[in-house]
């Protein structure tokens, strides 16, 4: 575990140096996304609470000083892993809507490549979804992550976007969205 509750607050634990970072804990109704913790800091990584998490610190490739030292290539010697670049997640949304594909009335929207997003690929989804439905469609989201489907249950935006668990759901003509978060009654 990564991330460490304490009150009101949550303690963000880097998995390459130690470092940590304490912030309120009260920003989302689930305990376990932790998004706006790690983004808020820099850091990168998971938006759940079990991690991976790294401070910006370690999230920054390193590189070779012009004194010769320790560049990426030597990061085995000294017992660490280089850390993933993060992509954009909105750019992730925009080619997901870019790609998104047209059957019937419903308007498919491939979302397995999008494991969070932010303030601004919800905007371009709630957008993207109003240009369907003033061309006489529903904006359907194919297989989002179960962040992406928490963050749309806590903005209330989840009864808005047929969701589809898998693309051969989806793509069957007969294939109805499946509930997106399982009724807790």
């Amino acid at each position: 575990m990564t991330v460490v509750p304490a009150d009101q607050f949550l303690t963000l634990i880097c998995d390459g140096c130690g470092a940590t970072v304490t912030g309120a804990g009260c920003v989302l109704p689930d305990a376990e996304v932790v998004w706006t913790l790690v983004f808020e800091h820099d850091w990168v990584g998971s938006p759940f609470a079990s991690g991976p998490h790294h401070c910006p610190r370690c999230s920054v490739p390193a590189e070779a000083d012009d004194d010769g030292g320790l560049g990426v290539d030597y990061l085995d010697e000294v017992g660490d892993e280089p850390v993933a670049r993060e992509v954009d997640p909105v750019d992730r949304v925009r080619r997901a809507l870019a790609e998104s594909v047209v059957l019937d009335d419903r308007e498919l929207v491939d979302l397995t490549e999008v494991e969070v997003i932010d303030p601004s690929g919800l905007g371009l989804l709630v957008r993207a979804h109003r240009d369907a439905r003033q061309r006489g469609r529903r904006l359907c989201l194919v297989a989002p992550s179960r962040f992406v489907l928490t963050v749309l249950h806590t903005m209330r935006l989840d009864g808005v976007f047929p969701v589809f668990d898998s693309r051969i759901r989806a793509l069957s003509g007969s294939a109805e969205p499946v509930s997106p978060l399982p009724d807790p009654y």
